[in-house]
């Protein structure tokens, strides 16, 4: 498979199924761009499995806030069953 597009195949998977958890609002990674950043990580951790791949890769990607000054790390912002989305998705493209 061409890793051009499975990045991109995975890369729309993230953005249609993945979100950001605050308080009741539900914000998809695809809508707060941030899908294809999360693929890129998860695709260069593949080597660590799915499970591992995905919390490495959450832990990696930093969300800016506000006036872009400060950041929280993706994991902090992902419920833990958008966790396990995220392993199953890899799952599949592993």
């Amino acid at each position: 498979m061409d890793s051009q597009i499975s990045i991109s195949d995975l890369e729309n998977v993230i953005s249609e199924k993945v979100f950001i958890k605050i308080e009741k609002w539900n914000l998809y990674l695809g809508d707060a761009g941030l899908a294809r950043h999360l693929a890129l990580e998860c695709i260069s951790n593949k080597d660590q499995g799915p499970l591992e791949a995905a919390k490495i890769s959450l832990k990696a990607i930093n969300v800016k806030v506000g006036d872009g000054v400060n950041s929280i790390p993706l994991v902090n912002l992902i419920t833990t069953s958008q966790i396990v989305e995220l392993e199953e998705i890899l799952e599949s493209f592993f």
